[in-house]
């Protein structure tokens, strides 16, 4: 039985001049806009084309099949993700746990303003998510969280860390994503987002305890 191929997710060719770039970004946003209207079962590159109002040639040109599309929508929330982890985590001048609460915070509120684009983005997962690219991508952010836990637990074993950087991240991308689904308040994000970060911090503090080593308080950094 023959093993089933992954699906070309790279893009065919790198926009160089300033028309190939504008091109691309307008089959982006149409994209963005039929994934989200539409949902992941009826994403077509047709669809695409006529939305972005070019032929299905000039889509191709830098887009294989919709799985590249798809993906570059992914890898652009990947990055834009990834930034936030670094911009928040890497701020030395912050506790550790002071930063952790302000990653919770941005993220929820960042899983509730984009709901329907990263629902649809989860559902079209499958299509690429076991590719190389896909994976690079995604090792980046662990590395982010990775360091932080180095820096937040420095005494801890390197298994418990791993185990707490796991938790912490896939509960707040799971959780995220499913309290994103019920159209929240500013004042409803807030005091979930509250929860949330305390629940954390408290793990982490009492993580922290066990090797008698403090990671810094949380208190008074609620916001």
């Amino acid at each position: 039985m023959a093993t089933p191929r992954t699906p070309q997710i790279s893009s065919r060719k790198q926009p160089r001049q300033a028309r190939s770039t504008e091109l691309v970004a307008v089959i982006l946003e149409a994209a963005a806009q039929v994934l989200a209207q539409e949902g992941a079962s009826r994403f077509t590159t047709a669809r695409v084309a006529e939305r972005a109002g070019v032929s299905i040639g000039s889509l191709y040109q830098y887009f294989p099949n919709k799985a590249a599309i798809l993906f570059r929508l992914q890898a652009d929330e990947w990055g834009q993700t990834t930034q936030m982890l670094r911009r928040i985590l890497e701020d030395a001048g912050r506790p550790p746990l002071e930063r952790l609460r302000a990653l919770v915070h941005a993220f929820v509120r960042s899983e509730c303003e984009e709901a329907e684009m990263r629902v649809a983005l989860n559902d079209a997962a499958p299509l690429y998510r076991d590719a190389p690219e896909a994976r690079a991508a995604r090792a980046s952010g662990e590395q982010t969280v990775q360091a932080f836990m180095r820096e937040a637990l420095p005494d801890a074993a390197p298994a418990t860390r791993a185990l707490a950087g796991e938790l912490i991240t896939t509960t707040l991308s799971t959780v995220g994503k499913q309290f994103s689904g019920t159209s929240p308040t500013a004042a409803q994000i807030k005091v979930y987002s509250d929860a949330m970060a305390d629940m954390f911090c408290a793990y982490l503090e009492g993580l922290a305890r066990g090797r008698d080593r403090p990671v810094g308080s949380a208190t008074g950094n609620k916001r």
